[in-house]
């Protein structure tokens, strides 16, 4: 699978580089939380990243003065698994690269969105990303297992926690996981095997292979 980097012309679509702004206290926080042995986890809110000096500052300048919060995924991880989308921009910064697998929410037809749309980006590390809402991620990916990744996960704030508690009714509510979290699981996914909406179609993509 071709990996482009973030810094190329085809990431247009899907998000930016955002430029201007002193990150390293942030990235430094960043760096000083765990990493665990296997897997990915995932933490919606690090108190450790929000007292990070000027990171309050920064999450009200990147999203306008709306409350945010600063969680963090880490890990190692090469496949896709699933995709998501919220109704608003997440941003990420790595303390490694890391690779993102990103696909369009207008590529979704009839509720399926067939992998062979997902494109793959390497954020390079200390370079702060903006995803947009349109634009369908999950876990990151690791570019070295020895390393793993450790990546910013900046939303609007109450993102990711628990699913409000209503009946599906209409519009992609079939889809919504958790809290402005609305989710797509490959049918070999460990989220499918736990009730998620199966929404994505053909190969449940691996990069392992072209990480060499």
């Amino acid at each position: 699978m071709k990996i482009y980097s973030v810094t190329d012309k085809e990431f247009a679509p899907y998000g930016r580089v955002v430029t201007g702004y002193d990150t390293a206290a942030l990235a430094a926080a960043l760096a000083a939380t765990p990493l665990p042995e296997a897997g990915t986890a995932y933490v919606s809110r690090d108190e450790s990243l929000h007292a990070a000096p000027g990171s309050e500052e920064l999450a009200a300048r990147l999203f306008g003065g709306m409350p945010a919060q600063l969680g963090r995924c880490s890990g190692r991880n090469t496949k896709l698994n699933c995709l998501e989308y919220h109704r608003d921009s997440e941003f990420n910064l790595g303390v490694n690269d890391f690779i993102l697998l990103l696909a369009k929410q207008d590529e979704i037809e009839n509720g399926v969105l067939d992998t062979s749309k997902v494109k793959a980006f390497r954020a390079q590390a200390g370079v702060l990303i903006e995803v947009y809402a349109t634009t369908l991620h999950y876990a990151p990916c690791h570019v070295n297992a020895a390393d793993g990744f450790r990546v910013l996960v900046a939303l609007p704030a109450g993102t990711n926690t628990e699913r409000p508690d209503f009946a599906p009714a209409g519009g992609d509510d079939a889809l919504l996981w958790a809290r402005n979290k609305w989710l797509l699981a490959h049918p070999e996914s460990s989220e499918a095997a736990a009730g998620a909406y199966v929404g994505l179609a053909g190969e449940n993509i691996d990069i392992a292979g072209d990480l060499a």
